[in-house]
């Protein structure tokens, strides 16, 4: 088989490597991948958003399945222009990509379908949503309706914070139209907990649980990034909580997209808090989350493209989907000053891997022969074991290994999780 896989970042690393696993791929094309990526895929240089440039590809060379990994393309509605060209693919529609495209329409889905998640109120005029902010009890969430990179949330501790955050989506517009509209969300408390999952449209699988360490320096310090560094499973995700949240949210979920005639198939993505009242919602995704993937992915023992291919053909069950009982441990090894400023172009020397290790690519390109960085998040360390601990350890191994200049790494991923199994 030849799969077409787009994206070019650590997650679509991950994936590509976890396909490459299936004996019947022969080739993989990664648009537009990156230096890294290069290694296991052929990288050609057409951006995940350039729908044009990949249905010419799509049509040139009749890939047998293709994966969209993230969530632009996904939402410009990638899957229905390559399914339309006859090319079978991995990824929600259009119609119900917008779980994650519109987090307004996300909100009034489980406000209808009576799934938990935190109160909120829908603003589009900046002076309507500073009048109801002045009567709000603080810390609150302000949140952008539409994608933003990951930046959309914004926790804000009083009256002054939430004006600069209403004036910089609503007026100024950073994010662009995705702050239009804007959710003035309650502030939820307790472990925050990952969820992919594989469904169908109908059977909802989830994966292995996972905690991810957004703040740019130890102790969550610091700026929101894309994620420092992530570790599965998650040791707040109780086997008792999994049953709730199963009958609870992620059935309920699937079903209620059913019900809007916006069948989800894919990967569903559930950003869970764990509060005194049990788990609400934080978020969804329409993919595989980064870098829950590349904690993810290493612990899946059953063949990755055998299982896509059933949540795309609706004949997924449970019994398809196998974890390992060990852990995994991501570090991310980025650029001094990032989500900043920071330098890129310095050479990367990679270390050999061990069977427990891997090492997923980011930020890197070719240059000259050799691979060098190119964004702020370069690198994932990646390590398994039988248990966390170990995970952890072998992970800071590995990324003690890697070199470049302006080398930044976070000293304490892992380190809550340890201290919850204690």
């Amino acid at each position: 088989m030849n799969l077409l896989v787009i994206g070019g970042g650590g997650r679509e690393h991950a994936v590509v490597k976890a396909l490459k696993k299936n004996g019947t791929v022969e080739k993989i094309w990664c648009l537009p991948g990156n230096g890294g990526i290069a290694q296991d895929a052929e990288c050609v240089p057409i951006k995940a958003t350039d729908l044009e440039g990949i249905a010419a590809f799509a049509k040139e060379h009749r890939p047998d399945f293709a994966v969209v990994t993230p969530d632009d393309p996904l939402c410009m509605g990638l899957v229905d222009r390559l399914e339309a060209l006859g090319v079978p693919c991995f990824g929600p529609r259009k119609d119900a990509a917008v779980l994650e495209g519109s987090k307004v329409f996300s909100k009034q889905l489980m406000e209808k379908y009576g799934i938990p998640t935190a109160q909120a109120r829908v603003f589009s005029d900046p002076q309507e949503a500073l009048s109801y902010l002045k009567t709000c009890d603080y810390p609150t969430v302000i949140k952008a309706d539409g994608l933003a990179l990951g930046k959309g949330a914004l926790i804000v501790g009083s009256f002054s914070e939430a004006e600069e955050a209403v004036e910089n989506m609503m007026v100024k517009k950073i994010f662009g139209e995705s702050g239009a509209r804007v959710l003035v969300e309650e502030f939820l408390s307790g472990p925050e907990v990952s969820v992919l999952s594989f469904t169908d449209g109908e059977t909802v699988v989830p994966m292995v649980s996972s905690m991810d360490h957004k703040r740019a320096k130890d102790g969550d310090e610091g700026l929101n990034t894309g994620g420092m560094g992530t570790v599965a499973p998650n040791p707040y995700y109780t086997p008792e909580i999994a049953d709730v949240c199963m009958n609870t949210i992620f059935l309920p979920t699937v079903r209620a997209m059913k019900q809007e005639g916006r069948t989800f198939r894919g990967c569903l993505y559930f950003g869970l808090m764990l509060t005194p009242k049990g788990p609400k919602v934080i978020e969804y995704n329409c993919r595989f989350g980064d870098p829950e993937t590349q904690v993810v992915l290493p612990l899946l023992e059953s063949d990755l493209l055998t299982v896509m291919q059933a949540c795309r053909d609706g004949s997924l069950r449970a019994d398809m989907v196998r974890f390992s009982a060990g852990a995994a441990c991501c570090v991310v090894v980025a650029s001094e000053g990032y989500p900043q400023k920071y330098e890129t172009g310095f050479e990367i020397s990679l270390p050999e891997t061990q069977p427990w290790e891997e090492i997923y690519v980011a930020g890197a390109k070719r240059s000259e022969g050799k691979l060098v960085t190119a964004g702020g998040r370069v690198l994932g360390a990646v390590a398994t074991a039988d248990g966390l601990k170990e995970a952890v350890g072998r992970a800071y191994a590995l990324a003690e290994r890697v070199r470049f200049q302006n080398a930044y790494m976070r000293k304490d991923i892992g380190q809550r999780a340890l201290s919850a199994l204690k």
